[in-house]
């Protein structure tokens, strides 16, 4: 059954676009009057063509052609999505309305270029959001900086890091985390890159995601670690108080599909018995999507610090991310675990955010007591 289940998401897929370039066509011809609908027909299919071809082969490329197609079909990506939606939310309108079809056409193609301004703006806005954190054990408040998903690649680079680094150290955390997905593909792979990271007044924890496995996760490690950055891999290490633990990604168990994992390979569950954590120290999990919470449970992990959700990213994929994942996004708790998933610094796709933030989160834990008083 597990392997089937990419076939059946990919033929729903197909269905919907396929649906969509109908609907858009015909709607097309309605409010422009075009003498020949199979005119628009290639049009649009071609447009959905090269926005899921454009994006998914010259993610890693490194050419300059490369990386001019993948920013134009990130780019269609977003406005064919935003096309879609003012149209029908211009159909809604005609139920109320008895404009001239060419006015609903003015109307789509504005409410369209409007939201992905709109989107554009926010999705470069990356806000500090803060949450206090009691955490059972802990002797000292540790001061701990957050981030996730800032998919370094044809988008982002090292200016958009050093705004990241610049805002990190004006929280002046005791450490900061790195949840994953640093990169979103080649183009940006190089330590020239990664420089910024060499200015932050803390130490540095980086586990991998999805995204640093298809860019080149063992480059990606290796020059992190010539900057000073602590890569854990399936291991733990210790800050102050806090025993923490960073995973590779991975399943949550043999028997849980991930179509960014491989199955037969190590899990969260595996994992975690291999390493045995003291159950009495303060712990932190990192792993990049937030999975396996009954497993970092059982082991006394008391916060599970991830990402990979973007929290959909975009409206109305945020409301199908909610019901994907158990938790997608901010502070929830399960049996004595603290998880916080993080909507993520940046974007994949299009460079959109609608409904969610770009945010790198200043995360005070606090001894349990202060919490009582």
């Amino acid at each position: 059954m597990k392997s089937i289940v990419p076939f059946i998401f990919l033929t729903i897929f197909l269905g919907i676009i396929t649906g969509a370039v109908i609907y858009l066509t015909h709607r097309f011809n309605w409010y422009f009057s075009i003498p020949y609908t199979r005119m628009l027909y290639p049009v649009f299919a071609v447009l959905a063509l090269f926005m899921m071809f454009g994006v998914f082969t010259t993610a890693n490329s490194v050419s300059l052609a490369g990386h001019i197609i993948y920013i134009l079909a990130a780019m269609t990506m977003g406005l064919m999505l935003y096309l879609l939606i003012s149209v029908i939310l211009t159909d809604i309108l005609r139920l109320f309305t008895g404009f001239k079809p060419l006015t609903y056409g003015l109307i789509v193609v504005i409410l369209t270029l409007v939201i992905n301004l709109a989107g554009t703006l926010n999705s470069w806005n990356t806000k500090v959001t803060h949450h206090t954190i009691p955490i059972k054990g802990l002797t000292q408040t540790v001061r701990a900086m957050h981030l996730s998903d800032v998919h370094l690649g044809h988008f982002r680079g090292k200016r958009f890091l050093h705004k990241l680094v610049s805002k990190t150290n004006a929280q002046n955390p005791d450490i900061v985390f790195i949840t994953g997905d640093l990169f979103d593909g080649r183009y940006r792979l190089s330590k020239k890159d990664l420089q910024p990271l060499t200015d932050l007044n803390a130490p540095v924890c980086f586990i991998e995601g999805n995204h640093d496995k298809y860019t080149g996760v063992q480059t990606i490690k290796n020059m992190l670690r010539e900057l000073g950055i602590q890569v854990l891999e399936n291991n733990m290490t210790g800050f102050k108080d806090l025993q923490i633990i960073g995973l590779n990604h991975m399943a949550a168990d043999d028997q849980t599909f991930n179509v960014h994992t491989q199955n037969g390979h190590a899990t969260i569950k595996s994992t975690l018995d291999k390493l045995s954590p003291d159950k009495s120290k303060p712990t932190v999990l990192l792993h990049h999507s937030p999975d396996g919470i009954k497993y970092a449970s059982k082991h006394g992990v008391d916060l599970y610090l991830s990402g990979h959700t973007h929290a959909g990213q975009l409206v109305p994929i945020k409301y199908i991310a909610a019901l994907m994942f158990q938790f997608n996004q901010g502070l929830h708790h399960y049996s004595g675990t603290t998880m916080f998933v993080s909507q993520g610094a940046g974007t994949f796709g299009p460079p959109i955010r609608l409904g969610t933030i770009s945010e790198i989160s200043l995360l005070t834990l606090q001894p349990e007591y202060l919490q009582a008083e």
